[in-house]
């Protein structure tokens, strides 16, 4: 079959490109080859580039973020006035007989329990708390109650009295009040004592000038009333594990005085101490808790502050009769939580706010006063 035969290899036999056309080929898988690793050192190239460019500004954004950071630290250290009252060192305490009841002055205010707490090794006329679960660091610290200003304050006229009043004076309001106690002999080695102290602390600060950081800070008054149900998230969060879920506070190992002290119940302050007013408890709270805080460096805002405050002072605690406090009603701080007031505002409102109306109005009643 010649016929078929031929077919046959007509249709196996392959064309083979000529010269010309694997010339072309080979050209144009160069010319792919070359545009290919040209597009790859593109992209290589622009890889460097950006992450040079990106690595710059991450460096750059670091730099900046430390700079923010150091100038936040130079803005918190200018927030305390160089010439700020600090405590004078123990080196300065003199060694002999004057200097031992100061020592034992410090003693006591650390260590008030110990001494004339419930089962107090002199007296037992206190409820168990120490002067410095209110006045920190045993007087000495900022925004923490100590006591800068207070020997240079006295004697004065008491706004709560109406009378005038000594230092020995204000120490008995605490045993009263803060400490839901009995008065100690005010001339007695104990109260001497916490005296010599506590002029030692202020002996150089000017009598009548003012010294930064001392009492609590005084917060800005919110649009609102504290609200003691916020106030009940903050406690839990914030002060529970210090304070116990009932506020009964932390014992120490001895149970003679306690680490974290009550905040409410039958050892804690009464309804008659300072810190049942809600400014001086936020105050407080804003620069010393939760505990190891210091001013600057505050960890709730304000509004947790007064919050909080409104939860602690809405539970139950020991009550004081206050019928004689304020005579003159025109010095009564607004937030005293007991009438009679110059105001028509509520007891409820004197107690947890809002304030602005408050002063507002008294401003209003003084100016039309002066005019008369």
């Amino acid at each position: 079959m010649p016929h078929l035969s031929t077919k046959l290899a007509i249709v196996n036999e392959e064309p083979k490109p000529n010269e010309t056309e694997r010339t072309l080929i080979y050209t144009a898988k160069s010319i792919v080859l070359v545009a290919l690793l040209f597009i790859l050192c593109s992209l290589i190239g622009m890889s460097v580039y950006f992450w040079k460019d990106s690595s710059g500004q991450l460096k750059s954004a670091n730099t900046a973020a430390v700079a923010a950071e150091n100038a936040k630290a130079v803005e918190k250290v200018n927030l305390i006035p160089t010439d700020a009252w600090k405590a004078p060192e123990e080196s300065t305490i003199p060694d002999n007989e004057y200097g031992n009841m100061i020592r034992y002055g410090r003693e006591l205010i650390k260590n008030t329990a110990k001494y004339l707490g419930p089962n107090g090794s002199v007296a037992r006329i206190s409820n168990g708390m120490n002067c410095q679960n209110c006045h920190l660091e045993a007087g000495t610290k900022t925004f923490g109650n100590n006591y800068s200003v207070f020997f240079a304050s006295y004697p004065k006229k008491s706004a709560r009295s109406g009378k005038m009043a000594d230092a020995t004076e204000r120490i008995a309001d605490c045993f009263q009040r803060s400490l839901n106690g009995k008065v100690p002999e005010l001339s007695g080695k104990e109260v001497q004592a916490m005296l010599a102290y506590m002029k030692w602390l202020g002996s150089e600060q000017e009598k009548g000038k003012a010294a930064f950081g001392s009492g609590t800070e005084k917060l800005k008054y919110m649009d609102r009333a504290a609200d003691p149900q916020k106030g009940l998230l903050v406690y839990q969060n914030k002060c529970q594990s210090c304070h116990g879920q009932h506020g009964e506070g932390i014992k120490a190992e001895d149970q003679q005085a306690y680490v974290y002290p009550p905040l409410w119940g039958a050892h804690s302050y009464n309804d008659g101490a300072g810190m049942y007013r809600l400014n001086n408890f936020a105050g407080f709270v804003k620069n010393n808790m939760p505990f190891g805080v210091r001013y600057p460096d505050a960890q709730l805002t304000d509004e947790e502050c007064w919050d909080v405050a409104a939860f602690v002072n809405t539970q139950p605690r020991p009550h004081k009769e206050q019928a004689q406090d304020y005579p003159d009603r025109s010095v009564k701080p607004i937030d005293a939580p007991y009438g009679p007031y110059l105001d028509k505002f509520s007891e409820q409102q004197h107690k947890y706010g809002p304030f602005t109306p408050i002063v507002l109005a008294l401003k209003e009643m003084e100016s039309k006063s002066d005019l008369k």
